[in-house]
Formats: C-alpha cells, sequence, structure tokens
C-alpha cells in the first residue's frame, strides 16, 4: 500500500529548492495526481495530442522549451476544473533509429540473410558493418530504444511533465502498428492510397526513398560544362552541372520564345560520346538567361527532369541504381562502348571519367566553371538526393488533385492557431504541393505495409492484385505472416504470394498519433471522449509533415480536423542565433541544466518563450529563474510564520493590495485562455515583485504587533500568498506545491484557479504608497543610510493626498517616520528629512 503523508508538511527551517523534484515526482506518481479520470464526459475533458519526440539519441533544451509550453496550458486547464488526457508517446521507428544502431552496433540490415538467435553484436563497432538479417537488425533497434526510452522518460519526469505516464504508447507498439496498418488499409479501400512506378527522390546513402515533406534545400559546390552536341546545323551548346547523365539524356529542351533556338524545334541532335538521338523541344519552364538557354533533359537530374519527361511524354534512359552507381548495363540507345567507361562508378567518379572523354573528343568548351547552387537534400542526410524509378506506395493529400487540396486549405483554416499568422505556413504548403504523400520506405525498422500479392503462374508479381488481411489480425508483418488463404509454403513460388517488403514512412504512424493515443476502435469508449483533441502542441518546422499529415489523415478517416487549437513553438537559437541541432553540434542537453539550477528556473526561462518566436539560449534567464523560486519559499515562510490569518481584512492598503492581484489574475486568465503563456507569467511575476518589495516592506511592521490592523495584515498576506502559489503553479510545479504543502491540503495542482475578485479596495493606495517609500528608500540610500534609519519629517505633497492619507500608517512604519506632512498639490513630490 501506498504510505499516507501527513495533511501538513512542517515547514523546513531552511528551506531549499534542492531535491524538490525527486520529492514532488515519487509523490505526484505515488497519488496519481495527473492520473485521467476516463468517467467524465466530452464537454469536461481537454485532450492534448502530444509530439512523440524521436528516440534517436538525447533530448536538448529545446524539447524542454516547447514541451514545457505544452505542461503549461495542460496545467491550468486542470486547475479550471477539467479532466486533462496528457499521454506521452515515443517516436521509435523510422530512419534516425536505424542509423542511431549503426552507428552504436556497427552492423547493417540485409533482408537475404537468415535471422541467427545467436548473433551477439561486437562490443565496439568496427570499420566495415556486419550484415545481419531483418529480424536481428530489428530487435537491435527495440533493444537500443528501450535504454533511450528510459532516458527521456527520466528527462520529462524531472522537468515535470504533467503527463499521465500510463498512458505512455510507442510508434512501434503492437497498438500502433495495429492503428497504423487499418488506418492504411482503409485508404486503400476508399482509393485513397495506391502504389505507382514513378520518377523517386531517392537517399543513395540510406537506400530509400525520400517523401516531399523531408525535403531541404541546402548550397553545394558544382561546375557548368560547356558541352556539345550534334546536329544537322552545326553544334549546339549546353551547359549543365551534370555531365555524368548524358547518357541518360532524352532530348534538349528551350523557351518557346527563344529566338536563338525557335528554328531548331522539331529537330533532333546526337549525344556526344553515346550517338544517342534526342530530339529539340520547346516548355516554357526552360529558362532563356541560364547558361546558354537551352538544355538537356535527362531522366532524372532534378524535379524539373520530371515535369518536362511528364508533360512532353518523353521515354526513359535510367542511369542510377539505388546505390547511386550507374547500372552495369547502358540504356537503349546508348553506345556500349563509352559507357564502360563510366559503369559502376559512383556520380562523382562518373563525372570526373566524363569530363575527361569529353575533353578528349573535344566536345567540352574550356574549363568547367565553379558555381554553387541550390540542390535538394533529406532532411537528416549528407549527400545531394537523385531520382531514380520505384514502385511505391501514395496516399493522396490534395497534391494531384484540385478539389481535395481545397478541402485541406479548408480544414486549416477551420483551426484556432496560436499565433495566427503560422498558418501561413500551413496554406503555402499545401498550395505548392507537387504531387501525393510517397509513404513507402525501403528500410526495416518501422511499420510493415500490410500487403501481399499474388504471383502468376510464372512467379512473376501481380502488382494489380493485392491481398489484404482482415483488420482483427492487425498488426501483421506480410514478410512473415501468411496471407488467408495460402500456407507459407506457397510464399515465393509460382501461382503463390510475396509479401510487400516495404515499410511506412514515420510520418505515416505519427499522423496518427491522436488515433493511437486515443485507442482508435480498440478502444472506441476512451476515443470518442478524447477526439477530436482540444489541442496540438509542436515546433514550426514540421507544420508541413507532422500537423499537415495528421490533418491530412483524420480529413480522410472521420471528415473532421483532428484538434480544436494548434499552438507553435519557435526554435531554440545557440548564442549566434542558429538553430540547435545534434549535426550542428551546438546543442544544450538538459539534464546538467535541471541539475544546476533547478526544474522550475528551466521551466521559468521555456515560459519566457513566445509561441511563434525563436528564442536565443540564454542563461542567464535560468539564474533569474532559480532566484525567483527562491524568493517564493523565503516570502512563504515568511507570510506563514506571521500567524493563522483568520482575521477579516480591513486596512485600504491590504485592500488595495488584494484588488491589485484580482486584476492581476484576471489578466494572467486572459492571457492563458488566449494561449499566451508569456503575457501571463509576466503579469504574476510583475505582481509578486511589488508583493515583496512593496507591500510587505509597508505592512512589515504592522504585522509583527497585534490588533485588528496586524490581523487584516495576517489575513490579506495569507489569501495573497494562496492566490499568487495557484497562479504560479502551471509555470513553477516544485516550489508551489512544497509551500502548499506546508499549510494547505492536497495538491496545489488540483487546487482551483484563482478568480479574478477585485474586492472593495482601491488599487491606486498601493501603488501611489510604493511610490512615496520608493522615494524615501532611494533618499536613505544615497546618503549611505541603513533602510532602518529614521526619517525625522517626511513631507508629501501631491493631487493624490486622500489615498496617501489611507496608507499613512503604513509609511511612517515602513519608513521610520516620526513626523508625517501631507499636503495638497498638482504633482508628486517627496521630501526626506533624515534624523
Amino acid at each position: 500500500m501506498t504510505q499516507q503523508r501527513p495533511p501538513h508538511a512542517p515547514m523546513p527551517e531552511k528551506p531549499t529548492l534542492d531535491g524538490l523534484e525527486s520529492v514532488w515526482v515519487s509523490r505526484w506518481e505515488a497519488e496519481g495526481t495527473y492520473r485521467f479520470d476516463r468517467s467524465k464526459t466530452r464537454a469536461e475533458i481537454y485532450s492534448i495530442d502530444t509530439p512523440p519526440p524521436t528516440v534517436s539519441g538525447s533530448l536538448h533544451v529545446g524539447h524542454v522549451f516547447s514541451y514545457t509550453h505544452t505542461d503549461i496550458m495542460a496545467r491550468y486547464r486542470r486547475m479550471t476544473g477539467k479532466t486533462v488526457f496528457y499521454p506521452i508517446g515515443w517516436d521509435d521507428n523510422g530512419l534516425p533509429t536505424e542509423r542511431r544502431v549503426q552507428n552504436v552496433y556497427g552492423v547493417r540490415g540485409d533482408a537475404s540473410l537468415p535471422y541467427d538467435p545467436a548473433f551477439v553484436p561486437p562490443d565496439k563497432p568496427g570499420k566495415r558493418e556486419i550484415p545481419v538479417s531483418r529480424r536481428n537488425f530489428v530487435e537491435l533497434c527495440h533493444k537500443l530504444t528501450e535504454v533511450d526510452e528510459q532516458a527521456f522518460e527520466e528527462v520529462w519526469r524531472r522537468v515535470g511533465l504533467s503527463v499521465d505516464w500510463s498512458l505512455l504508447y510507442t510508434t512501434i507498439s503492437d497498438r500502433a502498428r495495429a492503428v497504423s496498418q487499418r488506418a492504411f488499409l482503409r485508404n486503400l479501400a476508399r482509393g485513397e492510397a495506391y502504389q505507382a512506378e514513378a520518377p523517386t527522390l531517392w537517399d543513395v546513402t540510406d537506400r530509400t526513398a525520400v517523401a516531399q515533406a523531408e525535403l531541404e534545400d541546402r548550397e553545394w559546390p558544382g561546375a557548368f560544362h560547356r558541352i556539345s552536341f550534334y546536329g544537322d546545323q552545326g553544334p549546339v551548346w549546353i551547359e549543365t552541372t551534370r555531365p555524368e547523365l548524358i547518357p541518360a539524356c532524352v532530348a534538349l529542351v528551350a523557351h518557346p520564345d527563344d529566338e536563338r533556338y525557335k528554328p531548331l524545334f522539331g529537330t533532333s541532335v546526337l549525344t556526344p560520346l553515346f550517338g544517342a538521338e534526342v530530339p529539340i523541344l520547346a516548355h516554357r519552364l526552360a529558362e532563356m538567361d541560364k547558361g546558354s538557354g537551352i538544355a538537356m533533359i535527362c531522366t532524372f537530374g532534378d524535379i524539373t527532369d520530371v515535369t518536362w519527361w511528364r508533360e512532353l511524354d518523353l521515354p526513359t534512359r535510367p542511369v542510377l541504381g539505388w546505390d547511386g552507381r550507374l547500372l552495369a548495363e547502358p540504356p537503349a540507345g546508348v553506345e556500349a562502348g563509352p559507357y564502360k567507361e563510366l559503369a559502376g562508378k559512383t556520380v562523382h567518379s562518373a563525372r570526373e571519367r566524363i569530363v575527361e572523354m569529353l575533353r578528349e573528343s573535344g566536345d567540352l568548351d574550356g574549363d568547367p566553371r565553379p558555381v554553387r547552387r541550390t540542390v535538394k537534400f533529406y532532411e537528416r542526410g549528407d549527400k545531394p538526393l537523385e531520382i531514380v524509378t520505384t514502385r511505391q506506395w501514395y496516399i493522396r493529400n490534395g497534391g494531384r488533385d484540385r478539389e481535395l487540396r481545397e478541402r485541406m486549405l479548408e480544414r486549416g483554416r477551420e483551426l484556432v492557431w496560436h499565433p495566427p499568422h503560422m498558418r501561413v505556413r500551413y496554406d503555402n504548403w499545401v498550395e505548392g504541393l507537387a504531387g501525393d504523400w510517397l509513404i513507402s520506405r525501403q528500410r526495416f525498422y518501422g511499420v510493415p505495409i500490410p500487403v501481399w500479392f499474388r504471383l502468376d503462374d510464372s512467379g512473376r508479381i501481380r502488382y494489380d492484385e493485392v491481398i489484404a488481411p482482415a483488420e482483427d489480425t492487425l498488426p501483421i508483418d506480410p514478410s512473415s505472416d501468411v496471407p488467408p488463404g495460402y500456407t507459407e509454403e506457397q510464399r515465393g513460388v509460382p501461382g503463390g504470394f510475396t509479401g510487400d517488403p516495404d515499410v511506412m514512412d514515420t510520418w505515416a504512424t505519427s499522423s496518427l498519433t491522436p488515433q493511437i493515443a486515443g485507442r482508435w476502435e480498440s478502444d472506441p469508449d476512451l476515443f470518442g471522449r478524447v477526439y477530436p483533441m482540444d489541442l496540438r502542441s509542436q515546433a514550426h518546422d514540421i507544420i508541413r509533415t507532422w500537423l499537415f499529415s495528421t490533418v491530412a489523415r483524420s480529413h480522410l478517416e472521420s471528415g473532421t480536423v483532428p484538434w480544436s487549437d494548434v499552438a507553435i513553438s519557435g526554435w531554440i537559437l545557440d548564442p549566434d542565433r542558429k538553430k540547435m541541432s545534434k549535426s550542428k553540434g551546438n546543442v544544450v542537453t538538459p539534464m546538467s541544466l535541471l541539475e544546476q539550477h533547478g526544474s522550475d528556473a528551466v521551466r521559468y526561462w521555456a515560459a519566457n518563450g513566445r509561441y511563434g518566436v525563436d528564442t536565443a539560449f540564454d542563461a542567464g534567464q535560468l539564474k533569474i529563474g532559480r532566484r525567483l523560486a527562491i524568493k517564493i519559499l523565503n516570502a512563504s515562510k515568511f507570510v506563514l510564520a506571521l500567524g493563522d490569518g483568520g482575521g477579516e481584512v480591513t486596512e485600504p492598503v491590504d485592500l488595495s493590495m488584494l484588488a491589485t492581484l484580482g486584476a492581476t489574475v484576471g489578466e494572467a486568465t486572459q492571457a492563458l485562455e488566449a494561449y499566451e503563456h508569456t503575457r501571463a507569467i509576466e503579469a504574476v511575476e510583475r505582481f509578486f515583485w511589488a508583493f515583496c518589495d512593496d507591500y510587505l516592506e509597508l505592512v512589515k511592521a504592522r504585522a509583527y504587533e497585534s490588533g485588528p490592523a496586524a490581523a487584516s495584515a495576517h489575513a490579506a498576506l495569507r489569501q495573497a500568498l494562496e492566490v499568487q502559489l495557484r497562479l504560479f503553479a502551471p509555470f513553477l510545479p516544485f516550489v508551489t506545491e512544497e509551500v502548499w504543502s506546508w499549510w494547505r491540503d492536497g495538491s496545489v495542482h488540483l487546487a482551483p484557479w484563482p478568480a479574478a475578485d477585485p474586492g472593495p479596495g482601491d488599487p491606486a493606495v498601493l501603488t501611489v504608497a510604493s511610490e512615496v517609500l520608493g522615494r524615501v528608500r532611494k533618499a536613505k540610500s544615497e546618503a549611505r543610510l541603513s533602510m532602518r534609519a529614521e526619517v525625522s519629517r517626511l513631507t508629501v505633497t501631491g493631487p493624490e493626498a486622500a489615498l496617501i492619507r489611507l496608507a499613512q500608517d503604513d509609511l511612517c512604519g515602513a519608513g521610520a517616520v516620526e513626523e508625517f506632512v501631507l499636503e495638497q498639490g498638482a504633482e508628486l513630490t517627496v521630501d526626506v528629512l533624515l534624523g
């Protein structure tokens, strides 16, 4: 049984922040403080679609930054009376995990190898990767992600995320794989998922297809080569950065308005070295002012080549293999002799060799001209992408369907964006879609495409005869499971079947996080209580991937948006204002910061970063946050040591302070309702420092006395402390829970959010009294006297004399004033005569 703690913890003699995290994390878990209550109705629930971080190494402060924003909202909604559905997940499938396994264990997957149950990876990876079977490789992926996930959980618990850990999910779990496969099969049944053989962006390092959403433009060095093609009317000079693709050339193209080439349209030329006849065609995408104004169309050098090939109905001459090397045999129409010089070479080596050959044949004019150009990369890759023809699976997303694209734009307009301008990024992405969503990947560690294909009597794959499993059998792996109506002995033989070897893109699973966390189909009662969800909080760089793909899947499956609100965090920048990333080596890991400064200090830094704004990492903010948390401890101890606060608030300064606090509650509430957490913490912190620096000093002398006036101070101080602890609780959960435990029952995080009650006081009383006290302190400081030094006469003149009169006794007590003179005047003046 869980040991019951006493209703109130003893107030320590010397309060400290050290160790609060371990105490309260364990208590919250033991007492189920953040446990989701599924008996509540949908109207009583606030549900959150939490980003599952990629398990491929370590977290950095950028993760803590954005996840803290989500947690602030979760804690606030919980205090407003909502039951919060706040799951956490790990994105542990996909290419990042595979790469980490390759680096850590020194292995690579090879689908042709049999499973070795006795395989043990080396202690240290060698220079060459060891090939292992798919199953062995996947087992290593599971082993490594379990280690990483434990480290991730330790960080998130230390940060104080108020997630319900019993709702933890992983994107490679049986439940997640079943959800992902079920959604795919339904897409397939409705005609939204389809397979096609087409030009595909290809990462030659990882040997897998890459989707449009995963692309990244980078500057890359190259050189323009001026090369002659042979025509009846003389040489035609083209300029290209890809001379190694001349054997893949299928046409030359120029702009239809280019007078230089109008006479050549409809004629043909021969490619240098290889003698292939290619036509000269016109197309509007040709650039008259680029190079010589005429370009070669190769299959395929870049995206524009694909457009020309498709719109001009050209043949293909593929020369690049999946490994990034030129194929062993030349394409049709290309002379074999010269091509042998290039066969089997990498792109770089083939380029060097063909330049030598062109120079020897006299077809290269002058030396190559260096240039830096923008090329496509896989966002996690280190080599330019190539384009090869492959058979892949796609899901319709509006890239080839104008009507569907408009529906996706409408879905974006249904969402409430925080901040609003972030919707522009969504709109721009949808409007710029160049094709449907490519979801298949030629990798190992992922959710398998859940289909098989029939083999004809000669053993050829019939891609048009897809065999799908029943939904109640999911998840399945077609590489080891057998389709209905077949036996294992029929695998790979004529008249039998073969499983689809590919896995789904990681976003194809992550796009279903609301369905995975809400247990779609497996727990309809729960799903109905949490979906559509209330909030998706994420960074702006994955609007095009995670956010859009989730909207698309929800639209296709449910005909609705997956959430009502989306909150978009900015990036964390290093001191040079560059985005922190592992590849740049400029990341700051959070655990050392959490240990050094305390979790509340780190959360304070995060809370001061607004949604939609990139924020530079500033260790100085951590120090300010720690100072704030320590001040909360010390100020609370002072207040609670004065008395039980059972009296009535009657004094004008006390009433004024509570009125000001009521206005602060209203401002913070309004800000949090608008998802403006930074404005909320600024308002709360501004009041707190004024409370400590001004109000406490004003009433301290009275509070040490006895009688009704002292009782008024005691009651006001306790009321103010209780409200401020609740206001700070979403931002600084550890120190507020600690202080709350000294004198209040239960958890501050389950206490109701305070009401914005101004009461009968006039905020102006405290404002003007604080101003007068500040000038008294300044006079003592300039005279280099103690703040306790006596003031023989204090003369205050101003238009608010009546308000100052209400605070006269407190001003005299706080300033050690012997004689107080108050006069009406046009402006406030304070004359301090020191004793």
